[in-house]
This record gives structure tokens, sequence and C-alpha cells, in this order.
């Protein structure tokens, strides 16, 4: 009796967990080693399964890398038709190899400010003229996309840093700490 309440328990702590995997909505990427270095739009109707998703990510050089994630046939590769805000534009997506489908170099910069300052997204693989378009709503992504890239944050290199030693206190004889500053006439 004691086995089954424990599976039980088990079932139900499984079944109450959220899953892992693509979900509408702007937050962290779920992939493996991802972490809090790309932030994710998937669209509204995403599941594990079918899903069509916008990511921006830290790369190890500490660039800015724009994504698409999808699993259509075909990947993510190739020409994407998107309406940003009443806007059209098409972007191209390259072969990756990294943990995501396709690339957008083209652009990305332009892509990069309508996704953090837009509120929607519609798009569509080119080959796909007949599918319907995706919706992300972009609804967070601007926390989330400066959550994910400020591991990409300009670094000051190890020469141009102050050591702690080097750092000089002498202080010229009108300016002593603690001490109430002259008055001057206004």
């Amino acid at each position: 009796m004691g086995s089954h309440r424990a599976a039980a328990l088990i079932a139900l702590f499984a079944l109450s967990a959220p899953a892992l995997g693509e979900t509408p909505g702007w937050g962290f990427s779920p992939l493996p080693g991802e972490g809090d270095r790309a932030a994710m739009g998937c669209d509204r109707d995403a599941t594990a399964a079918q899903h069509t998703c916008l990511v921006v990510r830290c790369e190890d050089d500490f660039s800015t890398g724009l994504y698409i994630h999808t699993n259509r046939f075909g990947g993510g590769p190739g020409m994407w038709t998107m309406t940003l805000d009443r806007e059209d534009m098409r972007f191209m997506a390259e072969a990756s190899t990294g943990p995501y489908g396709g690339k957008i170099t083209e652009n990305a910069e332009t892509l990069l400010d309508r996704l953090r300052n837009g509120t929607f997204v519609y798009l569509r693989h080119g080959e796909d003229e007949y599918a319907p378009f995706a919706f992300i709503s972009l609804a967070g992504s601007m926390t989330a996309i400066n959550e994910a890239l400020y591991w990409c944050a300009p670094r000051v290199p190890p020469v141009e840093q102050n050591p702690a030693a080097s750092v000089d206190f002498d202080l010229p004889e009108k300016e002593k700490p603690n001490e109430s500053s002259p008055t001057r006439p206004q």
C-alpha cells in the first residue's frame, strides 16, 4: 500500500510540474545549456511538438545573435515573411550549427529594435505560401531580451582596468574628508 501511495505522489508531482519546452510568450530559452543567455518568444499556439519562435541570444563572443527556432519541415533556414506592427518585412535566415535552426544576419539590428519595442509579429516561411502565419506577441519581449543580453554588455579589457593598489587617495589640502566645504557667496 505504501508503494502505491508513493507512486501516486510521484505521478501527481510530475503532472503539476511545469513542462519544459517551447511555450507561448517571451522568457528564457528552455534548450539545454542556454540558461539565461537567450530570450525566446514563441507563437501563441506553441507546443513542444509544433512551434515557431524568435530567439535573441548572447553569443560566446558577447555579440548578439537572432534566430528562428521552429519544428517546421525544412527547419528555420530560408526567407521569412514578417509583419511587425503592420509593417511587412522579409528576413533571410541562414543555416546554424547552434541550438537554433536559422540565424538572421541581414538587417538583424532593425529586427532586434522592433522585437524590443513592438507589439506583435506575424511570420511565415517563404516556402509555406499557404500555411497560416504564426502570431508572436511582443508583450514582455523587452524585459526578456534585456535580461538575456545583460551578459553581452561591453566589458572593460583587463589592460584598461585600474588595480586597487594603484588608486591614490591624495586629496588637495582644501578638500579633507568629513569636513564641510567652506561657504561661498551666492
